[in-house]
């Protein structure tokens, strides 16, 4: 037991759990770090006052705290919006009636989940990639063999050049064949900048002024070892799919977070790029299956530029998300850096 307050709170203050010490009131008595940045406030500004003055909490959190019944052994309050964040809280009534609550951040649970469903919908483009490679192989065979008999009775004149171009053609879709849902990346130390100029070049000249692109660079972003080919491929299917959505407005935005991102296990950063819109959006229908192969909300898509680019992410060892916006959408994408990573990328190339 403790019996300096002082350290107590130091103590609290390592824990990644808000927790905060309310009266019977609801007045904040003590508070330490992690809550503070869950209700966007500082401790000396809430200490002795009411916690709904000085944040926004849910109506729910309020009531729960004003209606807490004598005989409480605790209860638990889930997916709060608070701040910037969303929260489990967990309210329990002390000896002296006064009431502690612990503010549960559900941001790492999360990306949890999208970790897995990442795992499913790249294991699902391998299997379907296998499945369709099989199936499609097998009469494209037939079909090179054919022309290889063709050009050999033909041996000379336009019908053997015709028959040649046949095995060519086929020749390459059977080396697509064998490379899709399979990326091989070439991975070397370059800057994301230069390719998120190239992809917008290339927007320009599809999508000619039709859209206005903001940018919200961080100046700070260090280079990364990565495909530049693959990962201007991901770039580019995020900026047109926004275009096609009729967004007006795109803004991208990059940020280096300095955090554990679980992506890797132990301690790791991450770049992350945004790419938000203000077009239609995606329907709810289509949320959850949205990285999925063959899963498209346009008449003409294909279905499979989001299940690839999610797969050529998680061969960087990142991720690819989405959340729905009021107008529009956000998609983000995770890429880890550092030294340790650079060498493991090094040794699986080599």
């Amino acid at each position: 037991m403790l019996a300096d307050p002082a350290q107590a709170l130091r103590l609290l203050d390592l824990l990644d759990t808000g927790v905060i010490g309310l009266d019977g009131t609801g007045r904040i008595q003590f508070m330490n770090s992690a809550a503070e940045h869950c209700l966007l406030v500082s401790r000396d500004r809430a200490d002795g006052r009411y916690i709904g003055e000085v944040a926004d909490i849910p109506r729910e959190l309020r009531d729960a705290i004003l209606q807490m019944p004598d005989d409480s052994q605790g209860i638990r309050l889930h997916e709060l919006r608070m701040g910037k964040g969303l929260y489990d809280c967990t309210i329990q009534l002390t000896r002296n009636r006064n009431l502690l609550l612990e503010f549960h951040n559900l941001e790492w649970e999360q990306m949890r989940l999208r970790l897995q469903q990442r795992e499913v919908q790249t294991g699902m483009l391998e299997l379907l990639s296998r499945n369709l490679g099989h199936e499609v192989r097998n009469p494209l065979g037939g079909i090179r063999g054919a022309a290889q008999m063709l050009a050999d009775e033909l041996e000379s004149g336009e019908l053997s050049t015709l028959a040649q171009l046949i095995m060519r053609e086929s020749d390459r879709i059977d080396e697509l064949i064998q490379r899709f849902g399979q990326p091989d990346l070439d991975r070397r130390d370059i800057d994301l900048y230069p390719l998120l100029d190239e992809a917008l070049d290339l927007l320009v000249a599809e999508f000619g002024e039709s859209v206005k692109v903001e940018r919200d660079f961080d100046p700070s972003l260090p280079p990364i070892r990565a495909d530049a080919t693959a990962l201007r491929q991901v770039i580019l299917n995020l900026l047109r799919n926004a275009c096609q959505a009729g967004a007006l407005v795109v803004l991208i935005r990059t940020r280096v977070e300095h955090v554990n991102t679980l992506l890797q296990s132990g301690q790791g950063s991450v770049i992350r790029l945004d790419v938000i819109d203000n077009g239609q959006g995606v329907p709810e229908s289509l949320r959850s299956l949205l990285f999925l192969p063959l899963v498209t909300g346009r008449r003409d898509g294909s279905g499979l530029g989001l299940a690839l680019s999610q797969q050529i992410a998680s061969a960087h060892g990142g991720m690819l998300t989405f959340e729905p916006l009021e107008n529009g959408s956000q998609f983000s994408l995770y890429l880890p850096f550092g030294k340790e990573l650079g060498d493991h990328n090094r040794a699986g190339a080599s």
